[in-house]
């Protein structure tokens, strides 16, 4: 892993390409990564981008916007290019290299996140060590399952967002996913709150930073700017 003295923020993206049983391919929601990526990188934080397989990481189809400026110019960037096919393998990150870990949303990461053990590691290492953990929509799926040094899951009377149940009957997948993410967070002790379908909605509890929606992309970056930049301070 190369690093270098800039603080470093890990986002971690989904290698998963099939929507369950059905014939439609899924995979990570391009404005997930391009909008924390732009807020963060204007703001001098490095990125780096793992998955847990490592290699290429596949792009939703329906998440393909170009008509959206940031998605365009991320598209083109070598971060796209490079970084996204060709993400470092989970095994291979080093946590004490990062201030904070970002996990991108899609309905991909719905079965390749919360069962991951490198995963659950290393977002329990960077959260104890002090670092930033941060979740966008369906991104906020891969905490469902992690569990701190004292046994507690981490998001246990935490406060958070996530894509809500009502929004995943919207779109008419209650049934394509393995489970509903905000009934399971909420199992896990999560003290979950939302706004309406689609609507903006941000929640920052301590170190934990998480968005509902892809409308929410943007203002999780920015809410990760600003507990990275008062974290270091």
């Amino acid at each position: 892993m190369t690093t270098n003295d800039s603080q470093r923020v890990l986002f971690v993206v989904t290698n998963h390409d099939q929507l369950g049983a059905t014939d439609e391919k899924t995979g990570y929601w391009l404005s997930e990564a391009s909008h924390p990526y732009h807020v963060l990188t204007d703001a001098g934080f490095a990125v780096d981008f793992a998955s847990p397989e490592g290699g290429v990481a596949p792009v939703d189809p329906e998440s393909e916007d170009l008509d959206d400026p940031i998605n365009e110019a991320f598209v083109e960037s070598d971060a796209y290019t490079d970084q996204l096919q060709n993400t470092h393998p989970l095994d291979d990150i080093d946590p004490t290299a990062y201030e904070g870990i970002v996990l991108v949303g899609g309905h991909g990461p719905m079965w390749d996140f919360p069962d991951n053990e490198q995963l659950q590691s290393l977002l329990a290492q960077i959260y104890e060590s002090g670092g930033v953990v941060g979740a966008a929509c369906h991104g906020s799926v891969g905490l469902v399952n992690v569990q701190l040094s004292n046994g507690d899951y981490l998001v246990d009377g935490k406060r958070l967002t996530s894509f809500t149940d009502e929004e995943e009957q919207e779109v008419a997948l209650t049934d394509a996913v393995p489970f509903l993410l905000e009934t399971k967070l909420e199992e896990r002790g999560a003290d979950h709150h939302a706004s309406d379908p689609w609507a903006e909605y941000v929640e920052v509890d301590g170190r934990l930073v998480t968005g509902q929606n892809p409308a929410s992309a943007k203002a999780v970056g920015e809410a990760l700017v600003r507990k990275l930049e008062s974290s270091s301070a």
